[in-house]
């Protein structure tokens, strides 16, 4: 089974003064990074929340929002009395003949004339918080595997089509070799110059045997079996797919050198085509 890193998770707590919505959401990284956006008054619970996060998620771009709305009367943000009177006794100081109303809405415009009441966080209120992030991850949990079974079905795809082309390059290999060999044959006719036929067939083995791809197939096929077993077992390890895939290209990539036969080589193309279509997808997988 494998998951995608991509999800999103939201979880709204309706509490007495207050209305709470987290959100979480996933993006594809080589490494776990976290951005936190929540307010100030619970910037002391952030590590644990972090840690909540980086336990469930492990690897992504994560983006978390908690956004807290008040929905009691009282607010925590005051006016500044003290200093709201001494910029309009300042402001007075200046043209007296001024408005005292027009004068209040300068003073609460300045500097200082709000003032936040720093509130303690409840207990009780943050098991409320950890509760609904712990939801808002199952959430994204679900999401995650969900996308995971797409990516699967078209992995299985893709590596089917591989494993088909390298049955086809199989089947080809006698032609290709007998096609390597006539060539060779022709070369030396043209020559129209007598040769020993033991030496000429001594060269021809060492030369046949330098494009020999057998140990190639071997291991393609292995690696391909291996990244099959990888992505049906029961943990999601994109990075370790990853190294399969690159094995794989290798192997692909030294049967198209080897080749020299055309018709092999298209395949060996097609090979490198759906390659890099996992390639490209597995950046996704956690």
């Amino acid at each position: 089974m494998i998951k995608s890193m991509t999800g999103f998770g939201k979880s709204i707590l309706q509490l007495p003064t207050k209305k709470i919505t987290i959100e979480v959401k996933s993006l594809n990284s080589k490494n776990l990074d976290l951005n936190a956006r929540i307010p100030s008054q619970y910037r002391e619970k952030e590590l644990v929340m972090r840690n909540t996060i980086a336990k469930s998620l492990l690897r992504g771009k994560i983006d978390f929002g908690l956004y807290v709305e008040i929905t009691a009367e009282e607010t925590s943000t005051k006016i500044n009395e003290a200093v709201v009177k001494d910029y309009i006794h300042q402001l007075e100081a200046i043209d007296s003949s001024g408005d005292v109303t027009e004068l209040l809405k300068m003073a609460v415009r300045m500097p200082d004339s709000l003032k936040t009441v720093r509130e303690e966080i409840d207990e009780e209120e943050f098991k409320a918080i950890n509760s609904g992030l712990i939801d808002a991850l199952t959430k994204i949990d679900s999401y995650r595997i969900d996308e995971g079974k797409a990516l699967e079905k078209d992995f299985n795809l893709r590596v089917t089509n591989i494993h088909n082309l390298l049955e086809k390059v199989i089947a080809m290999d006698p032609e290709r070799i007998e096609a390597v060999r006539e060539r060779l044959h022709k070369a030396i006719a043209d020559l129209k110059e007598e040769v020993d036929q033991n030496r000429f067939e001594q060269e021809l083995i060492y030369y046949l045997e330098k494009f020999d791809i057998t140990e190639e197939k071997v291991r393609l096929t292995n690696h391909v079996d291996y990244f099959l077993t990888t992505l049906n077992s029961v943990d999601s390890n994109g990075k370790k797919l990853g190294f399969i895939s690159q094995e794989i290209g290798r192997e692909i990539n030294t049967i198209g050198s080897k080749s020299n036969y055309a018709p092999m080589q298209q395949l060996v193309v097609q090979m490198k085509d759906e390659l890099e279509k996992i390639k490209e997808q597995l950046l996704n997988v956690l």
